[in-house]
């Protein structure tokens, strides 16, 4: 269900053909690089936190690392993340497909600094075996980002 709402919600940004499903689990950072074709750091990792009364997503590259002094820094509060019942719960997405597409209302988007390495890039799309190749640019676009930060190592 959460593949289809993300899947539709790319195609509204006509990309629908940029998602790939694969045979194989792409739930992990190692498992999506292997299932993808590409080194780790490249695969977009979506991770979800509580901030007060909010739930944010922070889209970081897949060798980053959060730091928790920058986290502080950024956000006023020690980092917190969503457990695994209530990912699914805020979000729209399950742990292993959680990205940043079609997600619930109210859930605001930050893009980590750690992508801007890269031209290309591969989030998750909303199911354990699915992926989506974005350049930084569509990322911006299809995650409608509140701003780029730096909390990561």
């Amino acid at each position: 269900m959460a593949f289809e709402k993300a899947k539709e919600y790319l195609k509204g940004y006509g990309l629908e053909d940029r998602i790939k499903v694969f045979d194989t689990s792409s739930a992990t950072v190692e498992l999506a690089a292997e299932a993808v074709g590409c080194e780790p750091a490249r695969i977009a990792k979506t991770l979800s936190f509580q901030v007060g009364d909010e739930c944010i997503l922070v889209v970081a590259a897949g060798d980053a690392r959060v730091d928790n002094k920058k986290y502080k820094a950024q956000f006023h509060t020690k980092a917190k993340m969503l457990s695994f019942e209530e990912v699914e719960e805020l979000t729209g997405h399950a742990v292993g497909g959680v990205c940043p597409f079609g997600v619930k209302e109210g859930v605001k988007v930050y893009l980590d600094e750690s992508l801007r390495r890269f031209g290309k890039v591969y989030p998750a799309c909303g199911s354990s075996n699915s992926a989506a190749e974005l350049t930084l640019q569509e990322l911006e676009c299809t995650s409608r980002y509140e701003a780029w930060i730096d909390v990561c190592k």
